[in-house]
């Protein structure tokens, strides 16, 4: 149990590695842990610069079926505790601790769509920011949906300790501008448009005060047209943004492809026209399957094949 922080029943446990990858330049680390169920979840270590960030699972696998993720691509099997969300955190920060090296950011990005899982996932974020706890601050915290409009809507009347707004990062994974091509690479906004889903964005970012994160993957002859960045650049004009560009993370059983650079530059400049802030986002652990879902994945298809 973590001291102080309430229930006796609150009680992350120590997650016990199945598997572990890491790059040769020590930046990206990703374990696999289990759950007392037997159950799987990935936890993956990013280092950049004086940043320490855990990028954590909500969900074992994800019922959101985005054809390029691998995670969506496996089904969802079931919700995580939000013990089990937290115990990913102090996983890596025991493994930070004994390099005499702090956690300092939380993103829950890893397996699963968060706000589909909203209760065990906002009780996990005030375990996390609590100074009993881990003690981050709020804005050290980044949840990424793929668009759960009443999950968002929800989200923006969250509070703090101190009654105003839980002032976390708000990331949305779009990807696509207009509602035909973003119901093909990300399905549920057939249920949740990009009309209502900007209104919920623009609603969450006047209460929390903060820009909202976009991330883009960029796919080679899908999503990386000129037609496509004006269509972002007009979606923008009333959303306080950051655009996070990034190559796909290429996904067994998907036949796309990362963008070249030449389509991403070219994608790049008309944002810089539209004056939207962006960043091109290194691709951090490509050559250890670092994408959510594939390391659980191929541990499976080992298992299967009786290696």
């Amino acid at each position: 149990m973590i001291e102080g922080m309430g229930s006796e029943e609150y009680q992350p446990s120590v997650l016990p590695a199945l598997a572990r990858l890491e790059d040769p330049t020590g930046e990206t680390r990703k374990d696999l842990l289990q759950l007392a169920d037997g159950e799987q979840v990935e936890v993956v270590l990013l280092r950049y610069r004086q940043r320490r960030s855990a990028c954590v699972s909500t969900q074992v696998g994800c019922a959101c079926g985005c054809p390029f993720c691998a995670t969506g691509r496996m089904g969802f099997v079931r919700h995580l505790s939000s013990a089990e969300i937290v115990a990913q955190a102090l996983h890596v920060q025991r493994e930070l601790a004994a390099r005499q090296e702090q956690l300092s950011n939380v993103v829950l990005m890893g397996m699963g769509e968060p706000l589909l899982n909203y209760d065990q996932t906002v009780e996990a974020i005030r375990h996390l920011i609590d100074p009993r706890g881990l003690g981050l601050a709020p804005s050290r915290l980044t949840l990424s949906t793929v668009g759960i409009v009443p999950g968002i809507e929800r989200l923006a009347g969250e509070t703090a300790h101190s009654g105003a707004p839980l002032p976390i990062k708000l990331a949305i994974s779009l990807h696509a501008a207009t509602d035909d091509l973003r119901d093909e690479l990300v399905p549920i906004n057939r249920r949740y448009p990009l009309d209502d889903l900007f209104a919920a964005a623009e609603q969450y970012a006047a209460r929390a005060r903060r820009r909202v994160m976009i991330e883009w993957v960029m796919i080679d002859g899908v999503n990386d047209s000129r037609g496509q960045a004006e269509a972002l650049a007009a979606r923008l004009a009333r959303l306080p943004a950051h655009v996070n560009l990034m190559r796909l993370n290429p996904v067994e059983g998907y036949a796309g492809w990362p963008a070249t650079s030449a389509a991403i530059n070219a994608f790049a400049a008309i944002l810089d026209h539209a004056g939207i802030p962006h960043t091109m986002r290194q691709r951090r652990g490509a050559a250890i399957q670092a994408g959510c879902g594939q390391l659980r994945s191929r541990r499976i298809r080992q298992c299967q094949e009786g290696e």
